[in-house]
């Protein structure tokens, strides 16, 4: 049952020990977030740094997402953004004085199940992703909590008129496709599933609330019930303080959230507990939802102890989603999703899985070789 899978009863008593059926589903939604971060270029010596590398109608083939998945989407909006808080570990700035644009970045997309996919989905699906940080230790580095707060709710509100793609905000692109698609699917059975990771799970948390609280999962001048909106956010940090959270609490049974957590990570922990008189204190922010415990440390297929980036990457945690058997359980000795993908941007798996690092590169890293014999960065 989707509904159950996506989070209708709080999944109540499918989390630990995960459901089979819903460890699939979650490593499908985490994929979808995946995808963002697959197909982003962060070369800033790139014309095109901080583009995607795709085209809207073969982003999900291209990052090999498509091949044996009977889950079938389009892409119907790429989303981009801005802000008016300096990120430099968020806003990747090309150095090329040919710059596709000096003010934006692509942070994610949506998309719907096709008829195929839906008939595998059980209903029309729309999916938000959103792009998290390039690099794990990004989210510490330099910028104090309240900078990086503020940072992610500006990357969402901000939007800048000398930019050709944010003379509006992401938030109203997402808001006004997601719209267009309640609208065009109105007489159907619809779902919204917002993902991201890191940064993009702060973005995501934001963008659910933002959907339910305004009425964007319901449509126009009907009597229908309001879709339910589910995230499905990984290694979030804590979003908003206690009004925040008792907004989220009154929204009841029309939003879901499902944190993904790996033990070791410190992101989730993020902003930082201060110690006062001998108590810690979350410094006014707090998580949302339910939350997903894994524990890659137990698995037999990564180097340990690890290190701050291999904790908080998303391939790790999806391999973490994959091995879980729960809090008292160990990890499974035989996953059913390929463990190569962990060294997609690290070094994490054990030298007998014979699998290079930081496989996963765009062809010559993005260089051609023109009709001259010359070599140049596409």
């Amino acid at each position: 049952n989707w509904k159950k899978l996506s989070g209708e009863d709080e999944w109540c008593n499918l989390l630990d020990p995960l459901d089979n059926d819903l460890r699939k589903y979650i490593i499908h939604y985490g994929e979808m977030a995946q995808a963002v971060r697959d197909a982003f270029n962060a070369e800033k010596v790139s014309k095109h740094a901080g583009a995607c590398l795709y085209k809207p109608s073969n982003l999900l083939s291209r990052v090999q997402i498509e091949q044996g998945n009977p889950y079938k989407y389009k892409v119907t909006k790429y989303i981009y953004g801005t802000s008016a808080v300096h990120l430099p570990s968020f806003l990747v700035k090309s150095l090329s004085r040919e710059a596709w644009c000096k003010e934006s970045n692509w942070i994610g997309y949506v998309a719907v199940a096709t008829d195929e996919g839906k008939v595998a989905l059980g209903r029309r699906d729309i999916v938000v992703a959103w792009r998290g940080t390039v690099s794990a230790p990004d989210i510490f580095r330099g910028d104090d909590h309240v900078k990086i707060q503020r940072g992610w709710h500006s990357i969402y509100t901000t939007y800048d008129p000398k930019s050709s793609f944010n003379k509006s905000s992401a938030r109203h692109q997402v808001l006004e496709e997601v719209r267009r698609l309640i609208e065009l699917y109105n007489d159907e059975e619809v779902s919204l599933t917002i993902v991201g990771h890191s940064m993009g799970a702060a973005l995501a948390t934001l963008n659910a609330v933002d959907i339910v609280i305004n009425g964007y999962n319901k449509p126009l001048d009907t009597s229908r019930e309001a879709f339910l909106v589910s995230a499905f956010v990984f290694a979030s940090p804590r979003v908003g303080n206690s009004n925040f959270k008792n907004t989220f609490d009154s929204l009841g049974d029309n939003i879901r959230v499902l944190r993904i957590e790996n033990a070791n990570d410190l992101v989730p922990h993020y902003p930082l507990k201060l110690q006062v008189l001998c108590f810690p204190i979350n410094i006014g922010y707090s998580h949302v939802g339910k939350v997903l415990k894994t524990d890659t440390s137990k698995s037999p297929y990564l180097k340990q102890p690890g290190d701050i980036q291999r904790w908080h990457d998303m391939e790790t945690y999806l391999h973490g989603v994959a091995g879980t058997q729960g809090s008292e359980g160990e990890f499974l000795s035989n996953v059913s999703r390929s463990v190569a993908l962990v060294n997609k941007y690290t070094d994490g798996l054990n030298d007998d899985c014979h699998v290079p690092a930081n496989w996963w590169v765009e062809k010559n890293k993005g260089m051609v070789r023109l009709e001259n014999g010359s070599w140049v960065l596409m």
